[in-house]
């Protein structure tokens, strides 16, 4: 019986995806190792890769402000220092490990890196930039962003396994936050009140916590996850309207309950999840949540609507004769009591 239980632990699904994250962590270790090599950027390939021409700050000349350069190898973009007036940059799939050449361009607005060798989001803090795209690089933590004015920022497919790392006091302006296919299992740890969107799809999350200073959250997005239970929604999250679970492993109504909670949520989706496969699952949802105007995106029917006022109605009149038999019995055992009292005071 125990060599039955052993072999059985061996072959556990926890068991086979914790090995299957160690050989692929094995392997990306062996690819990051590896030195590409060196590729700056000359000048002539910067010449060429500039547009949008452009006044100056203080509008008495013109200047370039555009500057693209993708899927050249790059290694070093020192030569970018000079280039000061530049506003939107587009690096994407390159090979950069540093991106310190970047903190002359005081007026950059727009940066896109994805697809490139970085191990962090550090930067030295740019008064103006509002759009940061790191996409599928090598980052693993969100520690160092420190732009007062960013308003998005997406780190998708990267190694980041915490929300700790940003902060509020730096990143007040930020409304936007990208970060599906990481590895992060729980939400604990992210405090960005001003957050309006926020995606976390694929990213092994099994718990919801922390959620309570969203309160300006409007879309959030927690599809291809592993959840089992939706506590850790807030009253506080006055704004969420579109709310994504699909492909989660809800199993019960009582879970789909927890999100009364959420005062404006209009949009729900739970495809893929247990509790999606129940009988009369659209009426169930709806009884539980009236102010739902999308399940799965097809918009409630009103004829779902009075259905489900029906059953709500019915479970609160159960509910209620329920409370008042449960208080019936109360008084009747009191009286049984006090006359057994008074019989033996006799």
């Amino acid at each position: 019986m125990e060599d039955d239980e052993q072999e059985g632990d061996e072959h556990s699904p926890e068991k086979e995806e914790e090995e299957g994250e160690k050989e692929e962590g094995e392997e990306e270790e062996k690819k990051e190792e590896e030195v590409p090599a060196p590729c700056p950027l000359t000048e002539e390939v910067l010449k060429e890769g500039l547009s949008l021409l452009s006044k100056t700050g203080n509008g008495l000349a013109h200047t370039y402000v555009k500057f693209e350069a993708k899927g050249m190898n790059l290694t070093d973009i020192s030569v970018l220092k000079s280039f000061i007036h530049l506003r939107y940059v587009d690096l994407s799939e390159n090979k950069l490990q540093d991106l310190s050449p970047l903190s002359n361009l005081t007026e950059l607005l727009w940066l896109k890196v994805d697809g490139n060798l970085l191990t962090s989001a550090c930067m030295q803090e740019l008064s103006y930039l509002q759009v940061i795209i790191f996409d599928r690089n090598r980052i693993k933590d969100m520690e160092g962003i420190t732009h007062p004015r960013l308003a998005t920022l997406s780190l998708k497919e990267n190694k980041i396994q915490t929300m700790l790392g940003l902060s509020k006091d730096q990143l007040f302006s930020l409304e936007v936050l990208e970060l599906r296919g990481n590895k992060l299992k729980t939400t604990a740890g992210l405090s960005l009140p001003k957050l309006k969107k926020l995606y976390l799809a694929q990213t092994n999350i099994r718990s919801l916590e922390g959620l309570e200073g969203l309160e300006q959250l409007e879309t959030l997005h927690l599809r291809d996850n592993k959840l089992e239970t939706l506590s850790g929604f807030s009253s506080s999250m006055k704004c969420l309207q579109y709310l994504n679970l699909r492909n989660n492993g809800i199993s019960s109504f009582q879970e789909v309950e927890k999100l009364q909670v959420l005062p404006m949520l209009q949009a729900l989706v739970l495809l893929d999840n247990p509790c999606a496969d129940e009988p009369s699952y659209r009426l169930e949802v709806l009884a539980l949540l009236p102010h739902l105007q999308r399940l799965d995106k097809e918009v409630v029917e009103q004829d779902e609507q009075e259905e489900a006022m029906k059953i709500r109605q019915t479970r609160q009149e159960e509910k209620e004769k329920e409370m008042e038999g449960s208080l019936k019995d109360d008084v009747s055992l009191q009286e049984m009591e006090e006359s057994q009292g008074d019989g033996v005071t006799e």
